[in-house]
């Protein structure tokens, strides 16, 4: 093993970080040059160790890592626009699990390069602190060992913890990446689910791998005409799902196919253009549409043969590697992604809002993390005069400051240094005709509502760079999960572009309210499974703890875990409690209410029937002890001690005795401990002191 002329690697910044006695152990072997055992360390890491050593890297030396000019970034995303939008489906879907594990979703070029990051706010400014932040490149040569750039060498999932990490500096991470590969076999991207290595994030491998085969899954859709595509599995009850696997033919020659197919067959990349249809298959290729068992090398699976749509174009075998091959079109419509589907008063003011769309009054849709609010969106446009137009949507909190502008408002060629040389439209002009989405337009720069406000009163656009105003015609529809209304006081959002965007507000009701949580759990389960028997099933007891759930990202978070559960599953099982993550499994019991958590306020003061705006999928802070669900049942069967207050006391109480009762019985079981207290309680100590404060100036107790 070759030795790197640095100092022994010091473990006390790494402790830090829970990295294991045998990782450590390895880290002093390697860097003093003596042999490490081969099961010390998963060997993708051993092998990414030895070529930074080979590359000179040292453990200890500062990052080379410089982020690219705002025109250089620019430019790159734009080359890369197809997958960024490809990949929205599954970022969007990690989203609420990175927010409950603080963490956070990265989506990079083929290089390495950061293109879009997702997740928690917290944990993203740690993460910036070692350059994990958009602009910047992880490739290993650069970096050395990290989940990215050794993912993108070793072209497979890789999870790398803590002080598996080359550097010393970036032991403070826990990364899983999942590389993502074109039906050629070139690798047009990357995800991945990084977050603190002081946490554990056990299902994080499970989930990028499982994002990365679904955005693959997609790009068949439509891609092929005119060939034949086979899709097929030894299960076929995992035909239609993103583990079956595909294989592409023209004139009996395999050209494309997806990693399962390979998989399946026990083949490579290497396969296309050299394998022949009866080289794979006995017998022929069949009928369109026919389902059948067909014999492999290794054992029988069950086939569908399909023939797509409409010639689009032709498709040629292993053409020249590009940066990001699309083998289709991106279709001008996204599909509607699985999740909410709406109750009747839901469906009222979404056909309330469809008449208003039309009427040319703007639509602002208001709700927390995950309820659904671009579904509504999208349900708005295709039901509405302008479904068979353009539906251009843009969230504002995803997008740099320095980016959102150009973004909306397009530019000319030449505006700035790494501009496009025949500029860029931008997404108001995209909208032209159809429908404008802006998502999370809470977190708009105030710089640029002004000129958001211009636009919606004058109905013309001044791309950056100069040129003349464009007319535009748009139906706009905004969304946020902040309150608006409390940001205009803050003065963080223009009071007179609220009153324009809010001409008619929907508040989506949040998961937890729902009444029937388990046919919704049934419902969403079957869609996922699909049509075909013997899939696997959901116990009693897993459904019953799914509907129970709390659910803070509502339905983005619920489909999350059902595609990790069915992702991991056998075909038959039934699946149990035990393979729930684990927040969902431990949930505390006030989360398990039916209905809307109630607001606990000091006493006297009047319960806030409005939805918490922001309700996050991690701990609860300052203020969050007025969401939580103190209810009756909940009080009844909490542990708090000698005193406790059980349901028959209830009758008789008040919702502020309720909750001085809580706090007495909590601080009373805890010998008098406000953090212990707090901790019983389920809530932030500092919430726990601003009741305790506000009661004693009340002169109460």
């Amino acid at each position: 093993m070759p030795a790197v002329p640095t100092p022994a690697v010091s473990t006390s910044a790494l402790s830090s970080c829970a990295a294991t006695d045998a990782v450590l152990a390895a880290r002093r072997r390697f860097f003093s040059g003596a042999p490490v055992p081969e099961d010390a360390l998963a060997q993708p890491i051993l092998r990414s160790w030895t070529r930074c050593a080979a590359r000179g890297l040292g453990p200890q030396s500062r990052s080379r890592m410089e982020p690219l000019t705002d025109g250089e970034f620019t430019a790159r995303r734009e080359r890369h626009e197809t997958l960024r939008r490809r990949c929205r489906p599954e970022l969007e879907a990690l989203h609420a699990a990175a927010r409950a594990a603080d963490s956070i979703v990265i989506l990079t070029d083929p290089s390495g390069l950061v293109l879009d990051t997702v997740g928690s706010a917290d944990f993203a400014d740690r993460a910036a602190k070692v350059a994990l932040r958009p602009g910047v490149s992880w490739s290993e040569a650069e970096t050395g060992t990290n989940a990215i750039g050794t993912a993108l060498v070793e072209r497979r999932p890789v999870e790398v913890r803590g002080a598996e990490h080359y550097a010393e500096a970036n032991g403070i991470l826990s990364c899983a990446a999942a590389p993502i590969h074109d039906p050629f076999g070139e690798l047009v991207g990357l995800l991945d689910l990084s977050g603190p290595a002081s946490v554990p994030h056990l299902h994080a491998l499970a989930l990028v791998e499982l994002a990365a085969g679904q955005v693959e899954h997609r790009m068949f859709e439509g891609a092929f005409p005119d060939h034949s595509l086979v899709r097929f599995h030894a299960d076929p009850s995992f035909l239609g799902t993103a583990r079956e696997g595909i294989l592409v033919f023209e004139d009996y020659r395999l050209i494309a196919a997806n990693r399962p197919g390979l998989a399946l067959l026990g083949l490579g990349w290497d396969a296309l253009g050299a394998k022949r249809f009866g080289d794979l298959f006995e017998g022929s290729l069949g009928k369109a549409g026919e389902e059948r068992r067909v014999r492999t090398r290794r054992g029988d699976v069950a086939m569908r043969l399909e023939r797509q749509g409409m010639p689009v174009r032709t498709v040629a075998p292993r053409a020249t590697p590009s940066a990001e091959r699309q083998p289709a079109p991106v279709p001008a419509q996204a599909p509607a992604p699985t999740g909410p589907r709406f109750d009747a008063a839901t469906e009222r003011d979404l056909g309330r809002a469809v008449r208003l769309m039309e009427a040319g009054v703007p639509v602002l849709i208001q709700g927390e993390t995950g309820v659904g609010k671009e579904v509504f969106a999208r349900q708005i446009h295709r039901r509405g005069n302008r479904g068979a137009r353009a539906f251009a949507a843009v969230n504002c909190a995803a997008l740099p400051e320095g980016l959102i502008e150009s973004e909306l408002f397009g530019y000319e060629e030449g505006a700035f240094t790494g501009a496009r040389r025949a500029g860029f439209k931008g997404l108001f002009r995209e909208a032209d005709g159809g429908v404008l989405f802006l998502d999370e337009i809470g977190d708009m720069p105030l710089s640029l509502q002004s000129r958001l406000l211009r636009v919606l009163q004058e109905r013309e656009v001044t791309p950056l760079g100069g040129g003349r105003p464009v007319a535009v015609d748009f139906a706009l529809v905004c969304a946020s999960h902040r309150d608006l209304k409390q940001r205009v006081e803050e003065g963080s959002f223009r009071a007179d572009l609220y009153f324009r965007i809010a001409q008619y507000t929907v508040t989506l009701p949040a998961l937890r309210t729902l009444a029937d949580r388990e046919a919704l759990v049934d419902r969403l389960w079957a869609e996922m499974a699909g049509a075909s028997p013997g899939g696997p099933t959901l116990s009693v007891e897993c459904r019953a703890a799914l509907a129970g759930y709390g659910w803070p990202g509502n339905f983005r978070q619920l489909v999350g875990v059902l595609r990790v559960l069915q992702a991991l599953a056998e075909p038959g099982e039934s699946v149990g409690v035990e393979a729930l993550p684990a927040d969902v499994r431990s949930a505390p019991l006030e989360w398990r209410g039916a209905g809307r958590p109630a607001e606990i306020m000091p006493p006297g003061a009047q319960a806030d029937t409005a939805p918490s705006q922001e309700f996050g999928a991690r701990d609860f802070g300052a203020r969050d002890l007025g969401t939580r669900d103190l209810g009756t049942r909940d009080l009844g069967t909490r542990d708090f001690g000698a005193g406790d207050v059980g349901a028959r006391d209830l009758g008789a109480c008040d919702l502020g005795a309720v909750t001085r009762a809580a706090m007495d019985a909590a601080l009373a079981a805890s010998g008098g401990n406000v953090s212990q207290a707090a901790r019983r309680l389920g809530i932030h100590r500092s919430t726990l002191h601003r009741h305790l404060a506000s009661r004693g100036s009340r002169g109460g107790h």
